[in-house]
């Protein structure tokens, strides 16, 4: 349940008066009276409104309006969710070990992903599976929402470690579907963030993190010393994607790399205990070995404080795409009734002295937007060797790789469930391939994937015709339309839906996206990982620049002033 709901006008206002500029004495008189005017209108409509109100959601609803007046990471977990709260910071929670979300074609919840090793897959749990119940209890969606629903089937799947249940499913078959059941005994589950380490060239090793909970840097510790142990003389640190999390996890994985008793972030708050100065504690692995780490938009927080810091101390080259730009630290608050309050205290400095936010939320537009801030307004610092580095904006690679845009007609097919269902058909149909290497869509299988998608009467709405009807929309107002009559029906017959030719021309993208789901099925996230790798641009640019000694020396040296 997402609290951070509008709130009714008149609350936002009461709440925004107390948050105005007064001095301190006014502006305890204006907290004091707006929360008891607060109180006293919740009194007035419990007693006196028509109809019953549902305390609890009115109440809640107004701490979401008090909190879409901060920032997106401030956030209100009740009792029942903070288990949640706790599961995204360790990684840890007690189940079966599987992903699972609402599948609208069934109106049912299904297994999106088990987890090698864990007690889903121990018992030979698939993707593709529909729960029809847990521990003989039927999970149907009533009249819930499908997140609600999903919630529900979640916490039925989970509890104390030990236990054990039977889930039933249905597995689609490839004219068929079969009931099947499974006796799982729950057991606690921490998702590795590292879910693949290993060669990726002559002496070139990579490392996949994709979060940083509660002692991650341990799993980099043993990834990077045993690459270290089988040969590598070059590591590629991949965060793509990698959302963050702790901040002393991101400090100790940089002191693998920079020597002990190195300043890496700072952090500043308005209160004291915001403050704070967070410097390496022990001695590196190896402050020699050459580095590049991967990063793109959705590296964001302690992805950005390890790429940022490196970059700072020019200990490594960044390659990908500008980072998402997240330099607010979040500290959380226990609350009544065993809630939690996750909130933002301070913002983080790298070693340059930069905080990379990329959105002010305290300046917010009329309509409640906000904008990130334009690189003219950024501010230049330099590396520790003198290279030019900018604040605001996020982390901005040394060598940026533009990524292969998604078209859209992938997106609706992933959203329609399309891949997802077409790979389910696909494991049923095949062997398991001996390895991700050897796993190829070949060109009849992708034949059959279009049968598929048509036998759907799939449809998808393409920008491109959106624009057309407006631009035409426009030329007729404006007086245009006439003379451009012409112009416009050819265009329009230029841009005539074509299913069979979109599919045949987006083929790349989507065998690839084909790929991953059945990658993820037959060898989970590792396999997933690995079939990423595969024609990976900035991959490549990565290894290009760790097998040219001097073209990394030259990217990480400050360049020469003219005389």
């Amino acid at each position: 349940m997402n609290l951070k709901k509008p709130l009714v006008g008149m609350l936002a206002v009461l709440v925004g008066l107390a948050l105005s500029g007064f001095n301190d004495d006014d502006r305890k008189f204006q907290i004091s009276k707006n929360l008891d005017v607060f109180n006293v209108i919740f009194k007035e409509l419990d007693l006196f409104y028509v109809d019953t109100i549902n305390a609890e959601k009115m109440i809640q609803n107004g701490i979401g309006g008090m909190l879409d007046l901060t920032d997106p990471y401030t956030e209100y977990y009740p009792e029942e969710e903070v288990s949640s709260l706790k599961e995204m910071i360790t990684g840890k929670y007690a189940g079966i070990g599987a992903t699972i979300r609402y599948y609208e074609a069934k109106d049912r919840v299904v297994i999106l992903e088990p987890l090698a090793g864990m007690p889903a897959a121990e018992a030979g749990v698939k993707a593709g599976d529909i729960i029809l119940s847990v521990g003989g209890k039927e999970m149907t969606r009533g009249g819930m929402k499908a997140s609600e629903f999903t919630s529900k089937v979640s916490d039925a799947l989970r509890g104390e470690p030990g236990t054990s249940f039977v889930l039933k499913v249905q597995r689609p078959l490839m004219n068929d579907s079969i009931v099947m059941d499974f006796t799982i005994t729950r057991k606690s589950i921490r998702q590795n963030p590292v879910p693949y380490y290993g060669w990726v060239h002559d002496h070139v090793g990579y490392l996949l993190l994709t979060s940083f909970t509660d002692n991650c840097a341990k799993d980099v510790r043993k990834a990077f010393v045993e690459l270290k142990q089988q040969g590598a003389t070059s590591l590629i640190i991949d965060l793509r994607d990698n959302g963050g999390g702790s901040l002393q996890e991101a400090v100790d994985i940089v002191n693998f790399f920079v020597p002990k008793g190195q300043e890496i972030v700072v952090t500043k708050g308005k209160l004291k205990q915001a403050q704070g100065s967070f410097k390496t504690q022990n001695e590196p692995i190896d402050t020699e070995i050459p580095l590049v780490v991967l990063v793109n938009g959705n590296t964001a927080s302690a992805s950005e404080i390890t790429s940022g810091s490196l970059q700072d101390l020019d200990r490594a080259v960044i390659v990908g795409t500008r980072t998402f730009g997240k330099g607010l630290v979040q500290t959380t608050r226990s609350l009544p009734y065993n809630g939690t309050l996750k909130l933002t205290t301070s913002k983080y400095y790298i070693p340059s002295g930069r905080c990379i936010q990329a959105i002010d939320y305290a300046k917010k537009n009329a309509d409640g937007s906000v904008a990130r801030i334009p690189d003219s307004l950024t501010t230049v610092f330099h590396t520790a060797a003198g290279r030019e580095v900018r604040d605001g904006g996020g982390i901005r690679p040394d060598i940026e790789v533009k990524g292969d845009k998604y078209p859209n007609i992938l997106f609706y097919l992933i959203n329609d469930d399309l891949i997802f269902d077409y790979a389910t058909r696909y494991c049923l149909e095949h062997p398991a391939p001996v390895s991700v290497d050897s796993l190829v869509i070949t060109d009849a299988d992708y034949a059959a994937f279009k049968e598929l998608v048509k036998s759907r009467k799939f449809t998808y709405d393409r920008q491109s015709e959106k624009l057309l009807k407006s631009l035409k929309e426009m030329a007729e107002f404006e007086g245009y339309m006439e003379g451009a009559a012409e112009e416009f029906k050819a265009l329009e017959q230029k841009l005539n839906h074509n299913l069979d030719r979109d599919l045949d021309h987006f083929a790349k993208p989507i065998r690839k996206q084909i790929a991953e789901e059945v990658a993820t099925r037959y060898f989970y996230q590792r396999g997933a990982a690995m079939q990423r790798l595969k024609d990976d641009k900035d991959l490549e640019k990565a290894i290009e620049i760790l097998s040219s000694p001097e073209q990394y020396r030259q990217l990480l040296s400050a360049p020469v002033a003219r005389q």
